[in-house]
């Protein structure tokens, strides 16, 4: 890399970039799009294209785009929401916040745009509840993929607590054709043609050692937690690690099996996972005490866990954390590497923090405080 990396963090007031040159001070971009919650962002480095997906009950589904690297924003708003009832019903609050009416091309049928993903020419973006749209013209319109939606046994799919989100998509940069989405709680659903088919990919390798599970989407007869947290593709293969609801998975057949990888670290529970973009073998994870005790670090004393040979042992890392009295949550998408060969990592709290590693997470700076909740971050290389 260059060294001007740029950091995509999307919180719950809106998008920021925060920047660095040369590995000099960063600075602090934002707020950007008008204040929507932005649960994920994502960038094309050839073109210095950004853009901001979320929404919620009060502004509907959309994704923002600039096109000048944050400079100016556009929304391309995909579904309709509470505003839009009460000023299409209320002449003066529509005058107020200078509403005009508009045909969403989803109606109200989607709720919230949870992932972004750039590929092969293509914008994907995931929505809540369980759907995958995607975009041929870098966001300007949008086509529900008709496959996922139509998927076999579909009615049955159970949401976790933030209901049916579709919050991990991930590619494979040698084949357009190979694609992989987490879906909270429904599972890893996989395709091989370009989004035209899927099928589930949740079968263990190890059965045996997920006696005990308890949650509504975590069954019993072979299969991981269906309640995927996050999920990453190695480098250059078909490894493919996820942090579920119940441990860390490691899949090295593109997820037709999956090995229980969890044995080292202190829970089994915990939201994000992330690659050496690099090294196949090296991943971090951020343990979480547990569902229903917390949901902060083990001991309240924060350490990013790396490991380098493929989760089969795991270390910690906390010099540069707080050690005591740490109770933040690292949430599914907030943490994230850079491309240097070093290796750099980062995370954002929903304490409005965000972390920062140069030396592949052995030590820690906090580069950016006080943001409002961080619910994603993403490093992205532009001038």
């Amino acid at each position: 890399m260059s060294g001007n990396v740029h950091l995509l963090v999307g919180t719950t007031k809106g998008a920021f970039v925060l920047s660095r040159r040369d590995r000099g001070a960063w600075a602090v971009s934002g707020p950007h799009c008008a204040g929507w919650s932005i649960n994920h962002m994502a960038a094309d480095p050839a073109t210095g294209a950004i853009w901001a997906g979320g929404g919620g009950d009060w502004w509907g589904a959309g994704v923002w785009r600039s096109t000048d690297a944050g400079a100016t924003w556009t929304l391309a708003k995909l579904s309709s929401g509470q505003m839009d009832q009460w000023a299409a019903n209320d002449p003066s609050f529509a005058a107020m916040i200078g509403w005009e009416a508009t045909e969403p091309p989803f109606g109200d049928t989607l709720h919230s745009v949870w992932s972004l993903h750039h590929a092969h020419g293509v914008l994907w973006a995931g929505a809540k509840p369980g759907t995958l749209l995607e975009s041929p013209d870098g966001g300007v319109t949008w086509a529900r993929n008709e496959a996922l939606a139509n998927f076999p046994g579909r009615e049955d799919w159970n949401g976790g607590a933030a209901g049916l989100t579709l919050h991990t998509i991930v590619t494979a940069p040698e084949d357009p054709r190979k694609i992989w989405l987490g879906i909270s709680a429904a599972g890893v659903f996989a395709s091989e043609d370009g989004g035209a088919s899927w099928e589930r990919r949740n079968r263990l390798s190890n059965a045996a050692c997920c006696e005990g599970h308890d949650h509504p989407a975590a069954p019993r007869d072979g299969e991981t937690g269906h309640c995927v947290h996050n999920m990453v593709r190695a480098p250059g293969s078909d490894l493919l690690y996820q942090q579920n609801h119940h441990g860390v998975w490691r899949s090295r057949d593109g997820g037709r099996h999956w090995d229980d990888i969890t044995e080292g670290l202190p829970s089994t529970f915990g939201f994000p996972i992330a690659v050496h973009p690099h090294d196949p073998m090296t991943l971090w994870t951020l343990p979480l005490n547990g569902d229903s005790a917390g949901r902060y670090p083990p001991g309240a004393s924060a350490a990013v866990w790396r490991s380098r040979d493929g989760g089969a042992t795991w270390e910690a890392q906390r010099e540069g954390l707080p050690q005591t009295a740490c109770f933040f949550t690292v949430l599914r998408q907030a943490m994230t590497t850079d491309d240097s060969p070093e290796g750099g990592v980062y995370f954002g709290t929903n304490t409005g923090s965000v972390f920062a590693s140069d030396d592949a997470g052995a030590t820690w700076d906090e580069i950016a405080r006080h943001l409002p909740t961080v619910l994603s971050v993403e490093a992205v290389e532009m001038a």
